[in-house]
């Protein structure tokens, strides 16, 4: 609907481009419902995005995980998503049409989602009052556990560490907190696997109060960022540079080709 409405989507001069993220971003956040009451604060994006996340009202510790949250989220080297968006910016796409790829291949499971399941587990876990039985149904099943490893990092995810440093400040998250524990130490026992961001974020989700998909709302408007930053970057290159060229190994035809 903001790309309908912009005339001017195709000019991709950096200046255009910068002009249309700071207003793609927020109107993203301001066309989410609002789940709680705004309030003093609401004029920087983590308090909007706060207030469409959750009722609960949120004190300043709160906001800076979310605020450092969005910050780090903002680019991982070239996830598929950010690939996609390159993709659409080589052959010159516009802006809007970039963000769109992106999202389209931030919404699999094994990408955007991925904060989704690991809140889900979370809940489980806290609901069960252990890691134990909800780890093992999920080895039992052949089901990774979610949350866990990254294949970018041998050892803990640096945003998730980050990010627990900060959650352990915040009394509500305390339980949440030691639920994801739980799960690194029960999972230990049977591989070697670390916390990534996705748990992080569903700690959040679980001690505010919020849905399963909020990690993946605080990703996508977080990763838009990104997404414009390697639109910029690409712009500035050959067009349709991505275009990689197929080897075709099905059957032969019959007869030559004319």
């Amino acid at each position: 609907a903001v790309s309908a409405a912009d005339p001017l989507r195709f000019d991709l001069e950096p200046a255009a481009v910068l002009g249309c993220a700071r207003t793609l971003i927020p109107t993203l956040v301001g066309a989410l419902p609002t789940a709680g009451r705004r309030h003093r604060g609401a004029e920087r994006l983590a308090w909007q995005l706060w207030h469409r996340l959750t009722p609960r009202l949120p004190d300043e510790a709160s906001i800076n995980v979310l605020d450092t949250a969005l910050a780090l989220l903002i680019d991982h080297d070239l996830a598929a998503s950010t690939l996609a968006a390159r993709v659409a910016a080589s052959a010159r796409a516009h802006p809007y049409a970039v963000v769109s790829a992106g999202l389209g291949a931030l919404d699999g499971p094994l990408h955007g989602a991925a904060s989704g399941l690991a809140h889900q587990m979370l809940a489980e876990v806290l609901e069960r009052g252990g890691a134990a039985p909800v780890v093992a149904a999920h080895l039992r099943s052949g089901r990774r556990v979610p949350g866990l490893g990254h294949r970018l990092y041998p050892g803990e995810d640096p945003r998730a560490r980050a990010l627990f440093t900060l959650l352990a400040e915040l009394p509500q998250a305390e339980e949440a907190l030691a639920a994801a524990q739980d799960v690194i130490a029960t999972t230990a026992r049977h591989t070697e696997l670390h916390a990534n961001v996705d748990l992080a974020l569903a700690v959040l989700s679980v001690a505010c109060g919020m849905p399963a998909e909020a990690g993946e709302t605080v990703f996508a408007v977080a990763r838009t960022a990104g997404w414009i930053a390697h639109a910029l970057e690409e712009y500035g290159e050959h067009p349709l540079r991505m275009r990689p060229s197929a080897h075709y190994t099905g059957p032969r035809p019959p007869q030559p080709l004319p």
